[in-house]
Formats: C-alpha cells, sequence, structure tokens
C-alpha cells in the first residue's frame, strides 16, 4: 500500500478512535515504518497511537527522530524506559538515553538488569559522537591460541550470532586486539588449525576516541561492513557496523541540509507552533541584522539612486551573481573538508584555482551584461561600470568562498551553518558598494 494513503487511512481510524482498524493496520507494519507514522502525526493523533496496545514501543524508539523521541519518553516510567533500552541493541539504547536528563538517565540504569547496565555504561562513558558512543559492546571475541574445530564448537553453544557478524574478533589472553577471522575462512579450512594461523591484519582496530566522522569515512574509504573498536591501550571494547554508520551519514545529511536554513536537523515538523517560533526566531533575527547591514550600504548612496533610476535596476544583478558564485565556491570548500580533501597543505591551490575561475567567469559575464545594460539604457559608461562591479564582486566572493570556510574550521565552527550567512553578506555589501560607489564617481561628477 502507498505510504501516503496508509498514513490517511491511519489518520483517519485514529480521529474516529477505531481501535481494531488501527490494531490491523499497525499489526502489518514494520517499527521504522510507525515511526515514520509518529513523526508525520499531529501531536493528538501522535499520542494515540503511541498509547495503543499494539505499539511495541521498545522496538519503535530506535527509528524515531530525537524530538519526538524526547517527547514520546516525556510522560513514560524509568521502569518502561528501561524495559524498552533492555529490548534495544547497546548503541541504540545509548542514544536513547542521551536525549535524557541526568537525572531520569540515573533512574533508567537502576531499573534495568545489573549486566545490562555495565554493558550500557560501558558505552555511555564515550562522547556521543565518537566511535566509543556509536560502537556496540555485542562483540565475539576469540583467543589466538584456540584451534578452529573449538570455535566451531564454541559458536554452536551460543543461542544465536550478533546480527551482521562477518567475522569473530581475535584478541589475545589480554584482550589485545590481534585481527579477525572471517567467518568464510572459519568454514572453509581445516578445523585442526589455529585461529593465529590465518587470523587476517587487513582491517585496523578504530580508535574508541575517533570521531564518527572519521568512522564514516573509513568505512566508505575501506569498504567496510563492521570494524573493531578499542580503547587506549588497544584493548576490544566493541565493534561498529555498517547500518550504525548510515545512520552517522544520513545524520550528516539531514544536518547540512537543515543547518542551511538555521534549522536543528532533528526538529518536529509537528511541534506546537511557540516552540517552532523560538527556533526559527533566532535565525530570522540574524538575517534581519545582516540586511539591515546591506541596506546602510545603499543608503549611502540615496542621492545617486534619486538621480540615475537605472542604478535600481540593476543593483539587484550584481549581489546575485556574487551570491551565486560565492555560494559555489562555498560549498565545494565545505564538502572538501567535510571528506577530508582540503588541508592547509592543498587550500593555496584551490584558492589560486577558484580566484583565476572567478576572474574568468566575472570577465565573460561582466562583457554580457554590460552589453545588455549599454543596449538597455544607451549609456557605455553605466555598461563599463556594472561590468567592473561584477568582476570585483565574483573576485571577493571566490576569495571568501574559499578562505571562510577554513578559518570557520580552524576556530571549530561548523562552516555549513554560519558560512552562507557571512557570504551573502559580504557579496551583497561588496556588490552594492562597488557598483553604487563607481557610478557616484564616474556618473554623478561628470554630470
Amino acid at each position: 500500500m502507498n505510504p501516503a494513503t496508509t498514513l490517511e487511512t491511519l489518520y483517519e481510524a485514529l480521529e474516529n478512535q477505531s481501535l481494531n482498524e488501527i490494531n490491523e493496520q499497525v499489526a502489518e507494519l514494520h517499527p521504522a515504518e510507525i515511526a515514520s507514522f509518529l513523526e508525520s502525526l499531529p501531536p493528538k493523533q501522535r499520542n494515540q497511537l503511541w498509547q495503543q496496545p499494539g505499539i511495541e514501543q521498545g522496538g519503535i524508539l530506535p527509528y524515531v527522530s530525537e524530538a519526538v523521541r524526547v517527547e514520546l519518553m516525556e510522560n513514560m516510567p524509568p521502569l518502561e524506559v528501561a524495559t524498552a533500552a533492555e529490548n534495544m541493541d547497546v548503541d541504540d539504547a545509548v542514544d536513547l538515553l542521551q536525549d535524557l536528563s541526568d537525572e531520569l538517565v540515573e533512574e533508567v540504569l537502576q531499573a534495568m538488569d545489573v549486566q545490562y547496565r555495565r554493558r550500557l555504561t560501558a558505552v555511555l562513558f564515550y562522547p556521543e559522537n565518537s566511535a566509543g558512543g556509536l560502537m556496540n559492546t555485542d562483540v565475539l571475541a576469540i583467543r589466538t591460541e584456540m584451534t578452529l574445530k573449538m570455535v566451531l564448537r564454541y559458536l554452536r553453544r551460543l543461542n544465536k550470532l550478533p546480527e551482521k557478524t562477518d567475522a569473530l574478533m581475535v584478541v589475545d589472553c589480554n584482550n589485545y586486539y590481534r585481527g579477525v577471522l572471517w567467518i568464510t575462512d572459519l568454514l572453509t579450512h581445516s578445523p585442526r588449525l589455529l585461529v593465529e594461523q590465518i587470523v587476517s591484519n587487513n582491517i585496523e582496530a578504530i580508535p574508541a576516541q575517533l570521531s564518527t566522522h572519521e568512522v564514516a569515512r573509513l568505512f566508505e574509504q575501506r569498504d567496510l561492513l563492521s570494524a573493531p573498536v578499542i580503547d587506549e591501550q588497544g584493548i576490544l571494547v566493541g565493534r561498529i557496523t555498517i547500518d550504525d554508520v548510515v545512520d552517522v551519514i544520513r545524520a550528516e545529511a539531514d544536518h547540512n541540509l537543515m543547518v542551511s536554513a538555521g534549522l536543528d536537523k532533528d526538529d518536529d515538523m509537528f511541534a506546537p507552533v511557540f516552540a517552532t517560533l523560538r527556533d526559527r526566531s533566532v535565525w530570522l533575527g540574524i538575517n534581519l541584522g545582516t540586511a539591515f547591514l546591506a541596506a546602510w550600504v545603499i543608503g549611502l548612496f540615496a542621492a545617486t539612486l534619486e538621480k540615475i533610476v537605472a542604478l535600481a535596476v540593476l543593483m539587484p544583478i550584481v549581489a546575485s551573481m556574487g551570491g551565486i558564485a560565492g555560494s559555489q565556491t562555498l560549498t565545494i570548500v565545505i564538502r572538501g573538508i567535510a571528506l577530508g580533501k582540503v588541508t592547509a597543505t592543498n587550500a593555496p591551490w584551490l584558492l589560486k584555482k577558484e580566484l583565476a575561475v572567478s576572474i574568468l567567469n566575472g570577465t565573460m559575464w561582466a562583457m554580457i551584461v554590460a552589453l545588455v545594460a549599454i543596449i538597455w539604457f544607451s549609456n557605455i559608461k553605466l555598461g563599463l561600470i556594472i561590468g567592473i562591479a561584477i568582476i570585483i564582486n565574483l573576485f571577493c566572493a571566490a576569495l571568501v568562498g574559499s578562505l571562510l570556510p577554513l578559518i570557520l574550521h580552524w576556530l571549530s565552527i561548523d562552516p555549513a551553518l554560519a558560512g552562507g550567512v557571512i557570504l551573502t553578506t559580504v557579496t551583497d555589501v561588496v556588490g552594492f558598494a562597488t557598483f553604487l560607489g563607481l557610478a557616484t564617481l564616474f556618473l554623478l561628477s561628470a554630470s
């Protein structure tokens, strides 16, 4: 069934309080699909669906966005949250607890099984955006001195293997990581062989303190399905699987998309009006300040605009061309930084290249715009002035677009969040000041 149709049917069933129809629909859905529907419902209907007897809350919570998850857990007793967490993988349970207040986290931990609590606190020790905070402690570790026959016997005694197990982690007697034993090697080699004879050292362990961004990059570069995680001493503490990395990649993509508009990636589209108003007003206020700055620059040349109306018609072209050119450079550099391809070593070369492109691009489009302006207003000086202004603005846009992300990154400020606002302000101010300044100098003085 079409998701939109299902959502519409579910919404009507909730409005009519048709419990049987709701339960029938929910029973056919995967937890991730139910989570998607919860995020797509207004608060009243969302709470109705969440309280339905057929809803397995523990299975759904890992798939719900942070903002909605916090709202759903607000009225859940600590014991219920603990029960839900115990039915999740450790890494998902950690994500769940990191959304709660410190006091509630303590209550939830106390309500948990002691053994599970120990596994959970081992991960909670690490920062949220680190490999340690992303890892799962559910790891199958074997010793180097074991034979393959012993390993097979050990695996048969287990009820089930951890999900997405493509290899067993190999450690020595002190639990130091030594490599991996691929399941395929285990099944295809002689049972009499020792693990140390066929252990693979191709998979390097990931330090627990490594950022999740770097973890995602390693998985992409090395085509990994899973990877071991070690502490500062080299002791095996967990593993990261590809599904965890996919979540990181998606979160980063959502982040880059949302922050460009000054929004949080976990914003709830059905949040109350005043909550949304509070979150968006700050960004609008910042943009208003930059708009006033550009307006102030225009105001300095009010006398020129009053006498030469054509300037008001052509003025947006200069700012717009600079803004687009600057955004192209800004996007390229931000992406390069995110992928680790732009560093202090190659940044000067990239800067020279972008400046060269801006000059060539500026010259080409300046000639076109100048020609249009000359034909339109029958004024050769006006055409030359707007052409020069476009070249200068595109050059400044490329300069700022190249250097700004590097400076912001060095200051530990997200370039995707602040870069666009600063760049737009620079291209507007430089564009208006150059165009109107040259017009005042060469047109107004000449008249």
